[in-house]
């Protein structure tokens, strides 16, 4: 079986308060989305990677490449203009039978176990998505009335989310929805179970300064 990883960093770092997207900011001197694609290229499964990027970035990705002597082997995918037509587009360019995992770019602390994990349940379930149950108490707010939900009922989902091949070609055949928030969301929306893989705490998504911190520090230890 043939695996894939689509990496989509098509962020632009507005709530980081910087000019620079986040995926280029420097976490341990080197930039955060060179992390996360030297996880994949060292997991077991060693997926053929495909990175997704707006074609305004692609020269600064290639100087950063330069800069820091980066040569992991990857593809350079043109985004679009919402994450369902960059992950379309990194699709459209696979055409033998697999699996793929899609991830953002801003999450480089997942580890090798995890993503190995993902591959090897995608295949014996046909998907699976990383998430972690919530360890906050959870209120609904609707129609200016907020209500609890059951807490161990609330999983907060991350990447990688791993799908075969065919079942993505079928879902991101149809047109762009504004509920699709996610790979999961627009899979299920033409009627497939999602299936749950246990995620990782310390497979954060860097959006706000802060985070930025915390996977510093999660790094040193």
């Amino acid at each position: 079986m043939k695996y894939y990883a689509i990496i989509v960093a098509g962020g632009s770092g507005n709530r980081m308060q910087t000019e620079t997207p986040k995926q280029f900011l420097l976490l341990k001197n080197l930039p955060v989305l060179m992390h996360t694609i030297k996880a994949f290229a060292q997991s077991d499964t060693q997926p053929r990677i495909l990175l997704v990027l707006s074609k305004e970035q692609q020269g600064y990705w290639a100087r950063l490449c330069e800069e820091f002597n980066f040569r992991i082997p990857h593809d350079v995918i043109d985004g679009g203009n919402e994450r369902f037509h960059s992950v379309k587009n990194a699709i459209e360019t696979i055409t033998e039978d697999s699996f793929v995992a899609i991830h953002d770019a801003v999450r480089p602390l997942i580890s090798k176990s995890l993503i190995d994990n993902c591959f090897k349940e995608a295949e014996a379930q046909g998907n699976v998505i990383a998430a972690v149950q919530s360890s906050d108490s959870v209120r609904m707010l609707r129609d200016e009335k907020t209500s609890a939900l059951k807490r161990d009922e609330i999983y907060l989902v991350q990447t990688p989310q791993t799908f075969s091949l065919n079942v993505l070609k079928e879902a991101y055949h149809q047109d762009f929805a504004g509920h699709f928030t996610d790979d999961a969301s627009v899979v299920e929306s033409i009627g497939y179970n999602i299936n749950i893989i246990e995620g990782e705490r310390g497979n954060i998504k860097i959006t706000y300064p802060i985070d930025l911190e915390l996977a510093e520090l999660l790094l040193k230890n």
